[in-house]
């Protein structure tokens, strides 16, 4: 076996009887590879000791239980200009090279995740292969942080795949599994897990100098590129603007001017890199992955998660949540009395495990773990019950009283309430320590924050329990103290009530839609209202207009009574066709205008109002809060991040001039004071 360059505290170097070199990275006192400054500096040593042996060939592998996760991100933070970021960027360029040029076969052994830099790494090997495993992901996500590839992953993988091929999995960010690798060529061969070193060893033969096809190749050369690159540049504008998210256009930009040259490619991405990742989208989508991160680890390890769940109300949300739980592996009885209902919760459920599972088994395994349940037996041996039935204290105290006799000892009681103050509700419980909220969001199967909601009854240990079945499930766990609306529908509702009263005032639905979206929103507020169901709306408007004043705009009362209820009877604001809305074109208007000002204001001074109220311990809490429970524009940071970005002065001066204007629902918060 070689030796060690000095000690290595990540990385191991292992030589076989049969000459092989085994290299692998299990970084110290983490439970996941990343490439931090460290880890790159002793690959770097390493490197000239690898290349003075006679080995036949050297395989990169992990030792944890995924590959490589990327670049350490937590250290994009430190960078204090582009040109520091130019000079980081461009050494782990260089390292990629040295280990690229070692004059020896070399193969890149992958199980589990292989993203970002860690892919980069992959391909920066002659040979990649890859375990069948579906846990194996692999792709380069830069662009989700506002980057793009800088280790030379844009010139390596549209040499390897084509351009066509490359642009798409670099601009969606969206990982492939290891059969996907194999067909698009971005891995040589797939195996077995038992059986993975075995083929990395044998993929050491003769490099056979593999190229994509003429016709993936045709792309790139400078007659097709130019139109290409404009494909690329329109199909991206339709989901993204430049100004918000620059990194894929820069992208397409790198590639259209440099493809074909890949020595000029090289120092272009990473200047490109250096200019993104100290700008102010990635350094707001640098902390989005920063909040959900922290929020992953409030499921804390250890905690025991629920394994039987009961759901009680067999609605839409009710039946979504119960089938997600059955999705994720959990056995689920979903009570009901309307047998008609029952079926159609069984009847989405096989819709969400035919996109989610591609095995017909394993959706005939998840089918068989959401068990129809009228007359309510699961309740008694759950771990967890959930109640999801319609907004009404009465109702829903009266449930209460009917199950916590029928529950286990130790069983925890959720409410999907998106509304009432858990103590409202607690007052018809004998033990309400074990009672928590669960606020899940719909559509439950793709948004990832949930509420765990508390009061001061509550024990903590319910409360871990909570946050570990939300982590079990993979959502994200919001800890969030009992109040009207709790965080996400308080903050929400005042900015769907703003833009309804500008639709009374005149304003056109699509118009005030588009001020929305051209500040970052995924949908706009009119849309998004006639989605949820105006009723609805306006039941939580009233609730919370209860408890923290304010008015009902005029125009969502008289559209209720009309019978007007959005989406759901083909007439709101908008007309639906077959549950699409009939949206006139209207153009994006420029950044800050008045209906922009009008809705975003009140969205942030409801913010810091809930700040100030603890309603969660802390603003970052707050800010992953409001980005995953409601879309809030990511680029931007949250609304509070956003508010100091733009300057809290300014801010509370647009709202004394707004309420001057408009009425004191636009008055500043006196939390701003503390900001």
């Amino acid at each position: 076996m070689p030796e060690l360059p000095g000690q290595a505290r990540h990385w191991r170097l292992e030589q076989d009887a049969a000459g092989i070199l085994w290299l692998t990275l299990d970084r110290a006192e983490s439970s996941a590879n990343a490439l931090s400054a460290e880890v790159l500096e002793e690959l770097e040593r390493l490197l000239p000791a690898i290349a003075a042996t006679r080995a036949r060939g050297l395989v990169l592998r992990s030792g944890k239980p995924g590959f490589i996760a990327g670049a350490d991100v937590t250290e994009f933070a430190a960078l204090e200009s582009s040109a520091q970021a130019l000079l980081h960027i461009r050494r782990g360029q260089e390292i990629f090279r040295q280990f690229e040029l070692l004059p020896m076969p070399t193969v890149a052994m992958i199980h589990g995740f292989c993203l970002g830099g860690g892919l980069e790494l992959a391909l920066a090997c002659r040979r990649r292969v890859a375990s069948d495993d579906p846990a194996t992901r692999l792709g380069l996500p830069e662009v989700q942080l506002g980057i793009h590839p800088g280790f030379g992953g844009t010139v390596r993988l549209t040499r390897l795949l084509g351009p066509a091929a490359a642009m798409e999995l670099m601009l969606t960010g969206r990982p492939v599994s290891a059969g996907r690798a194999r067909r698009l060529g971005l891995v040589d061969a797939v195996a077995p897990e038992r059986q993975l070193a075995r083929a990395a060893a044998a993929a050491l033969g003769p490099d056979p100098g593999r190229r994509p096809s003429l016709l993936r190749r045709l792309p790139g050369r400078w007659p097709l590129r130019p139109a290409l690159a404009w494909l690329l540049r329109r199909r991206t504008a339709r989901k993204a603007m430049p100004r918000h998210y620059p990194a894929p256009f820069a992208l397409i930009d790198l590639w259209a001017r440099y493809g074909g040259r890949p020595e000029a490619m090289y120092r272009a991405e990473a200047e490109s890199v250096a200019q993104l990742i100290t700008g102010g989208p990635a350094r707001n989508l640098l902390r989005v992955f920063q909040l959900q991160e922290r929020l992953k680890g409030l499921a804390r390890p250890g905690v025991p998660a629920p394994r039987l769940v009961h759901v009680v109300g067999g609605g839409v949300m009710g039946g979504d949540i119960a089938a997600w739980c059955a999705l994720q592996g959990m056995l689920v009885t979903v009570q009901d009395l309307d047998a008609g209902r029952l079926a159609q919760v069984v009847k989405r459920a096989a819709q969400l495990f035919g996109r989610k599972l591609k095995d017909p088994r394993e959706r005939q395994a998840a089918l068989d773990r959401l068990v129809p349940d009228p007359g309510g037996g699961g309740a008694a041996r759950a771990d967890l019950v959930i109640e999801a039935v319609f907004e009404d204290l009465d109702a829903k105290q009266a449930l209460y009283r009917s199950l916590e006799p029928r529950m286990r000892p130790g069983a925890l009681l959720a409410t999907n309430t998106s509304s009432i103050p858990l103590e409202r509700l607690a007052v018809a419980l004998e033990r309400p320590e074990r009672f928590v909220g669960l606020h899940f969001f719909n559509p439950v199967a793709r948004m990832q924050l949930v509420e765990v909601v508390t009061m001061a009854g509550t024990a903590a240990d319910t409360a871990d329990r909570a946050a570990a079945f939300v982590g079990a499930i993979k959502r994200l766990p919001l800890p969030v103290r009992s109040s009207p609306g709790f965080l996400v529908n308080r903050i929400l509702m005042p900015y769907l009530m703003e833009a309804l009263t500008l639709v009374g005032e005149g304003a056109g639905p699509a118009e005030v839609d588009r001020a929305a979206l051209g500040f970052g929103m995924p949908m706009g507020p009119v849309l998004l209202a006639d989605t949820v169901g105006l009723d609805i709306c306006l039941s939580v408007a009233r609730i919370l207009g209860a408890h923290l004043g304010g008015a009902v705009p005029p125009r969502l009362e008289q559209m209720v009574a009309a019978g007007h209820l959005g989406r759901k009877t083909g007439q709101g604001f908008y007309r639906f066709h077959n549950g699409r809305p009939e949206v006139p074109g209207v153009p994006v208007p420029e950044p800050g205008g008045a209906l922009e000002q009008r809705l975003m204001l009140r969205l942030v001074n409801e913010a810091v109002a809930c700040l100030r109220e603890r309603v969660v311990a802390d603003e970052d809490l707050l800010d992953a809060g409001v980005i995953f429970g409601t879309g809030f524009a990511p680029f931007r940071g949250g609304p509070l991040r956003h508010a100091r970005d733009e300057g809290i002065t300014l801010r509370e001066r647009q709202l004394e001039t707004l309420a001057e204007k408009h009425g004191a629902r636009f008055a500043p918060d006196p939390g701003w004071s503390s900001l």
